[in-house]
Formats: structure tokens, sequence, C-alpha cells
């Protein structure tokens, strides 16, 4: 048997409840993982809420981890017993043991902690496909990231500025500005007090932003496009204040041929190969000193509905990591 907490029917962070489930033997292309920090995420609250279609409750929610592979099921050859492994799904995150696709897990190196692991696959992963793919930052590019002081944020402002990108994001309050700032936001915006939408049109020369990153969603969305340069990209890849808006295809055309993008991780790295090329890519930024994972908050697995209302109500910064 092994703690894990479930989703036992859709709704707010109460429907959270501690359970303990027998783990059984792995099956053909599966390993037993016995798991040493969580990482929590807005999808875990978007499935558990049913913003997210997901499998029927009750269901163990969670798709970021970090482990030691404890029992290999048969034809697995990705990885052997003893070995430190992370992964960004899928579901079944929050446990003490799991059992999972051995495909899906990625080798980490010595010098990646777990904690960091469990702080840095799906934010990290996210991150990257964001930056590397949906819209490829170049030297010199003006870019706005939303949530800057978020888990995934703090990782976009710190390799965003690698790349040489200027960076300006919003955030809720000074004390996150600092933290954005830190962490490589040249610009921190206070979203509830300056009008940031000029702001950013002020620093873009007047022109806007060939990028805007948006997790927000319904709070920040028609302003994220009035930043938006002609033939600029927005990309909606969150719904933290609740969904964006419809919008009419031809207002893209009216506000300068933009280009609007919904993009998730799992279309990024479907193959085994696109999944360890993208954690190659991170972990070799990590190592490098680009990039580094702040854990702003850790809790024990059984107060995941209380770290769930503490990230709902956007009152955390960085990310936060459950101890099973």
């Amino acid at each position: 048997m092994t703690r894990v907490v479930l989703v036992t029917r859709l709704g707010g962070p109460e429907v959270l409840e501690l359970a303990e489930l027998e783990v059984g033997a792995p099956g053909a292309g599966e390993v037993r993982l016995r798991q040493t920090a969580i990482g929590l995420n807005f999808i875990d609250i978007y499935y558990r809420t049913g913003l997210y279609p997901g499998p029927d409750p009750p269901f163990v929610p969670g798709v970021e981890a970090a482990g030691v592979v404890e029992e290999l099921g048969q034809g697995v050859t990705e990885v052997a017993v003893g070995d430190r492994v992370g992964y960004a799904g899928p579901l079944g995150a929050y446990a003490a043991e799991r059992l999972i696709t051995a495909e899906r897990l990625v080798p980490l190196p010595d010098g990646v902690t777990d904690e960091e692991a469990a702080a840095l696959m799906l934010k990290g992963l996210t991150a990257r496909y964001l930056l590397r793919r949906t819209y490829r930052v170049v030297e010199g590019d003006v870019i706005l990231i939303h949530a800057a002081a978020g888990g995934v944020g703090l990782i976009l402002c710190q390799w965003a500025r690698h790349l040489g990108a200027v960076v300006i994001g919003t955030v809720g309050s000074e004390e996150k500005a600092e933290l954005a700032r830190q962490h490589g936001c040249q610009y921190p915006l206070l979203y509830r007090t300056q009008d940031w939408v000029a702001r950013v049109r002020e620093l873009s020369g007047g022109r806007g932003v060939p990028v805007v990153y948006d997790s927000v969603g319904a709070a920040t969305f028609e302003g994220s496009l009035d930043c938006l340069a002609p033939l600029g990209t927005m990309v909606s890849f969150g719904n933290a204040s609740g969904p964006p808006p419809a919008i009419e295809v031809l207002e893209l055309a009216r506000r300068g041929s933009l280009v609007l993008t919904r993009p998730t991780l799992w279309n990024y790295v479907e193959t085994r190969a696109d999944l360890l090329e993208a954690a190659d890519e991170l972990l070799e930024a990590q190592q490098a000193g680009a990039l580094r994972a702040r854990i702003g908050a850790r809790a024990p697995l059984e107060e995941a509905a209380q770290a769930q209302r503490a990230l709902e109500g956007r009152r955390t910064s960085g990310a936060t990591v459950l101890v099973p």
C-alpha cells in the first residue's frame, strides 16, 4: 500500500483526500517508482475542477515528480533499478509510490537534486517549448511574460534573459516584482496598480512586442493583444484567472495579422526522442547556470489541498514541492 491524494469528485480543494492504494507490480513497459518530490502546478487544479477533461473520479492528480526506480516491468530498457529520474506527465503524481511508463522518464544528472527536478520538469519543459519552439526568442527581442514571479514565469525570465531578450513581466506585488527582477526580468510591472499595457508600449518604442506569454487568461487576454506589434504572436498557455474570452478571427487581422496559439507541452514531447531532446536542453541550461529552480514552498503530501488553495489564490511565488 502507498499513500496517495485522491480527487474524490470534481470541485474545490476540499475534494482532495488522503488515502492508501495498492501499487501492484509494474506491467510490461512500466516501472514502480518511489517518489521523493512532487511538483505542484496549475494543471492539477484544472483537472480537479474539470476544466481539463480527465479520468472519472476518484483519481490521483499531479503530472510532475522525481524519484528512484524500484522495480522494472517486462521489456524495460530505458532505465534501471536505482536510477534517479524525473517526469512531466502522465497523471498520478500525488503519491508516495506509483507505476509509470518507463519511456516517459528522464534520467537525472548528479548536479540536479530531486526537489529541483520536481520543480523543473513540467515548468522547465514548458519554458523550453515556449521560448525555443512556439516563438523562437532571439537576442534583442522585447518580450512580455505574465505571472513573471510564478513557477514557469521565473524560469521563462531567466532563460529569455540568457538568450539576450529584453524581459518585461507582470506581477502582483512589490515583493514579487523584486523576485522577478532577481531572475532576469528587467521591467517588472504591477498589473493591479499600473497601466501595464501603456508601459509595455512605451518600453517597446511604441510598436509593441513580438510575443506575449500569457498564463493568466481572462484577466490579461485583451490587454495582451493590445501589447502586440503587427505580426506578433499571442501565446495563451494557461487560465489562472479563468479561460480567456472568445475572439473573432478577423480581429487578429484588424490588430496587425496577429498569430494566436494555445499550445500544450504534450504535443512537443509526444515521442521519447522529442522528450529527451527537450529535457537535455533544459538540464544543460540548468547545470550551466542559465536558470535555476526557485522552490518557494514545501508541504507534506497530506497538505496538498492547502497548497492548491495557495496556488489558486495566487499567494505563491516560484515552485511549490510536495514531499511524500
